[in-house]
């Protein structure tokens, strides 16, 4: 795969064979080597890193870490419960991939979906006993498996600054931003 890579004038090469003349109305804000190299390593990371950690929590408990993300997720809210819509916020995902995930981990006893005592017209997911005891085990390797990818490399100011950072660019990507990330002890200072 050949990116935007260099400039000749006012042409842009991108792609393999292929040019195209740029007039000043169409010329985009290009990056510089700073931003480019910034946008790269978040890149790699974007993709890298899940892979890394959903082979661990799948090696070790059957689980992708966006399961392990909602049951998780639900073992840390009062009586183990969230409404649909919530927890696919909580976990920064789409209703429709929550409601497919919340599916098979309920084939799987994991948790199950109630109606909400509060308004039936909402669906809660409440975690079961054995989703416990899988959040409890999967945890140790997990919280591993993050200290060794990120946590551990990085000094406390580094990881204030990578907090700020990520919670910066997730609010910009996604405006109703996860409460996770919109909780107001992880963007202080912003």
């Amino acid at each position: 795969m050949n990116f935007i890579l260099e400039v000749s004038g006012d042409v842009r090469h991108s792609g393999p064979g292929r040019r195209r003349t740029l007039d000043a109305m169409d010329e985009p804000r290009w990056l510089n080597d700073d931003e480019l190299g910034a946008w790269r390593a978040l890149a790699s990371l974007i993709f890298k890193l899940p892979s890394a950690l959903d082979a661990q929590l799948l090696r070790d408990n059957n689980l992708t870490l966006f399961d392990y993300m909602v049951l998780s997720g639900l073992s840390m809210h009062d009586g183990h419960t969230l409404r649909l819509s919530e927890l696919a916020s909580f976990v920064s995902g789409s209703l429709s991939r929550l409601s497919n995930v919340v599916k098979r981990l309920e084939q799987r006893g994991l948790l199950r979906r109630e109606p909400d005592p509060e308004n039936a017209r909402y669906t809660t997911a409440v975690l079961t006993d054995a989703g416990m005891a899988l959040v409890v085990r999967a945890a140790p390797g997990h919280v591993d498996a993050v200290r060794r990818y990120v946590i551990d490399g990085l000094n406390a100011e580094q990881i204030t600054v990578l907090r700020q950072v990520a919670c910066h660019v997730a609010r910009r990507v996604d405006t109703g931003c996860a409460p996770a990330l919109a909780a107001e002890h992880l963007v202080a200072g912003q």
